[in-house]
């Protein structure tokens, strides 16, 4: 286990060196990086100690998950495949998803009416300011502009501060008398609970992660893991080998 978190670690760095390189990050936000990393492996470590010993040639764990889909929803309800996504907003591999493969996916397969897009929330617990702009999206959703905040959220995702958020609604015209109240109140505190809940009990730890099947009307779909900010190409690859399933069946 040791070897693989410092593999994992070694892996996340280099993402990092990459981000650093294309966006030209200052010291001080590459020591955060750093820092972060660090918060990672003790995490990773901690849940090894609190997880069961797996006994000597147990299956391996499950590429498929079943997931709810009653959360935000982006395209025809009755695409032949949905899309859901865990997300933080604070989380670096997130907005890496966000600028380089979902507005592919949008324009490919969800305004085609192809896929249905679910958003459901994974705020990692050493990202200070990603519960509460989850919170905000939810408390803008509650006035029709979910996806508009979203879309602000993760263009500014170095500046999620409370004060920012509040900004960021005031710029979307929400009326900010019923937005700080849902903020302050943590109106939306169980529906993030309950997402990460069920993140965590399909095996989905980290961020961003994703489960892709066939489109479902009770509310649970079956469907494979994705793990990571993957290039468009990997979900393009996915998602034509589904719908060539969906077609011939």
């Amino acid at each position: 286990m040791k070897k693989l978190i410092t593999l994992l670690i070694v892996f996340i760095l280099s993402g990092a060196m990459t981000v650093w390189a294309e966006e030209g990050m200052t010291k001080k936000q590459g020591d955060a990086i750093l820092k972060e990393l660090r918060q990672i492996k003790a995490l990773l470590e901690k849940q090894q100690r609190q997880a069961p010993a797996q006994a000597k040639g147990a299956a391996p764990e499950a590429v498929d998950a079943t997931v709810g889909v009653e959360s935000p929803t982006l395209g025809n309800k009755n695409a032949p495949l949905t899309l859901v996504e865990f997300t933080d907003y604070e989380c670096p591999y997130c907005k890496r998803f966000y600028d380089a493969a979902f507005s592919q996916l949008k324009k490919n397969y969800i305004d085609t009416g192809k896929l249905k897009f679910v958003s459901r929330n994974l705020p990692l617990p050493f990202h200070k300011n990603a519960r509460s702009a989850a919170q905000a999206a939810l408390c803008a959703g509650d006035q029709g502009k979910y996806w508009e905040m979203r879309n602000v959220i993760f263009k500014n995702s170095r500046a999620l501060g409370g004060s920012q958020l509040s900004d960021y609604a005031r710029d979307l015209n929400l009326d900010m008398k019923k937005f700080d109240t849902c903020l302050s109140s943590n109106k939306h505190a169980g529906k993030i609970d309950a997402d990460v809940k069920e993140a965590n009990s399909v095996g989905i730890s980290g961020t961003p992660s994703f489960v892709l099947g066939k489109t479902v009307t009770k509310g649970k779909m079956k469907g494979e893991k994705i793990i990571g900010a993957q290039p468009y190409g990997a979900f393009e690859e996915k998602i034509e080998s589904m719908l060539t399933e969906v077609k011939n069946k």
